[in-house]
């Protein structure tokens, strides 16, 4: 199912649903949200401009909800992570960033909907108002661990620790439920990506969309330490970071 980047009507996130250990921790991923995020994040999902967009935003096919149903837990927000090219390239063991933080919301109509935030430079912008809210149910399997999405193939995991379970193994022909050292998950996105990366001819070729959107809009400690570019693989089409309205492709 198409999940639309439209206009947004958006539900505050005032705390985060999951947590993980500091950033860049051996295993851990980069850019974990602060406190301070939360509560910026909790601003502009909840402003009248996400608002205003959300209660004009509809998805097509979706079926309107009852007005008594038009909620949503205004203290959840989902961090999702996305492995970096530095670690599918083998010259980083931090597994994954940042890619942006998921607040789950209804729509003016009652749909269920997903405002996504990311962190733009100093401050915190709405980039996308996509169906459904796979990101909320994804992350309590990853409680207390953290939500790793590949977006190349769409696939999701849960991670905690040095274990990478699937949730959702898309193309990979991985089992939901299937679980992988991150050694090993490291050396299938390896055989992957390692001929797509920045640089590469695939890059160069611009099959990629760029690469560097995303790199400029997730700072880390170090420049690979940022999500790998989404691209193009197997006809699935996937979100280039930094795009104000872009559709993306879900599993139904």
């Amino acid at each position: 199912m198409l999940r639309k980047a439209m206009g947004v009507a958006v539900l505050a996130g005032a705390a985060m649903f999951t947590t993980t250990g500091a950033a860049g921790a051996a295993n851990g991923p980069a850019d974990a949200p602060t406190a301070a995020d939360t509560a910026a994040i909790g601003q502009v999902t909840g402003g009248p401009a996400t608002l205003g967009r959300l209660a004009t935003t509809k998805f097509p096919g979706a079926r309107a909800a009852a007005a008594a149903q038009q909620a949503a837990d205004p203290r959840t927000q989902v961090p999702v992570y996305e492995p970096t090219a530095a670690f599918v390239a083998g010259k980083s063991d931090v597994p994954a960033a940042l890619a942006y933080v998921a607040v789950p919301a209804r729509t003016g109509d009652g749909a269920t909907a997903t405002v996504w935030a990311e962190r733009q430079g100093p401050a915190w912008t709405v980039v996308n108002v996509a169906s459904g809210d796979y990101e909320r149910q994804y992350a309590q399997a990853a409680a207390g661990g953290y939500l790793l999405h590949e977006p190349q193939v769409n696939a999701w995991y849960a991670v905690h620790g040095d274990t990478v379970t699937v949730l959702d193994g898309s193309v990979t022909g991985l089992a939901a439920g299937t679980q992988l050292s991150l050694r090993d998950y490291r050396a299938a996105l390896h055989e992957r990506y390692s001929d797509k990366l920045p640089g590469s001819a695939y890059d160069r070729d611009g099959a990629g969309g760029g690469y560097g959107g995303r790199e400029r809009a997730v700072p880390a400690a170090d420049p690979g330490d940022v999500p790998a570019l989404p691209f193009v693989i197997g006809g699935v089409l996937v979100l280039v970071a930094g795009a104000a309205a872009v559709p993306r492709l879900r599993r139904r």
